[in-house]
């Protein structure tokens, strides 16, 4: 006997201007993209999806995820992916996956900014995005770099982050 499968009546398409959009903090720098969440889709999966332009000469701090696995699709630019202290370089169409708990960072030493697809799962980066960064319009000239959030480690604590690197907090110990 053959089972039927429900199907989902709905959907959402963005277009390459939408979604929300933010200027991140020292030491990325650069912005990012929120485009798809459970959120803003309704979607039975709890799943967030956006992507993040690197500075050039700037990088993602070292963390892990607790509950989160992490998918990272290089669009533009090269760099490097520091997984668990081994450096991998990155280039236009690398993929990368990390697992919960393992300690990760992406650093771009490079003179072009580097930009990147990120899947998280369960979601939530999204939200943590959006909390320390600074609204901007697609076109709006970068701002001069700008520190973290003086409660940064709260948020991370509260939305995706299991350990991060305390290197850039200003009212943290290293």
């Amino acid at each position: 006997m053959d089972t039927p499968v429900a199907q989902s009546t709905t959907f959402k398409i963005v277009d390459p201007e939408g979604g929300d959009f933010f200027w991140q903090p020292v030491p990325a720098n650069g912005f990012i993209r929120n485009i798809l969440s459970q959120a803003t889709t309704g979607a039975g999966a709890n799943f967030s999806i956006g992507t993040q332009t690197v500075a050039p000469r700037c990088f993602v701090r070292e963390h892990t995820h607790a509950r989160e696995e992490e998918i990272i699709v290089v669009l533009e630019g090269r760099g490097v992916a520091r997984i668990d202290g081994v450096d991998h370089p990155l280039e236009k169409g690398s993929a990368v996956f990390v697992d919960k708990h393992r300690r990760h960072h992406f650093l771009n030493p490079n003179d072009e900014p580097m930009t990147f697809l990120w899947i998280l799962l369960p979601g939530g980066l999204d939200r943590f995005f959006a909390e320390i960064g600074r609204p901007m319009r697609p076109g709006d000239p970068a701002p001069e770099p700008f520190p973290r959030p003086e409660n940064i480690a709260e948020i991370e604590a509260r939305t995706v982050f299991g350990w991060t690197d305390k290197s850039y907090d200003q009212n943290s110990e290293a």
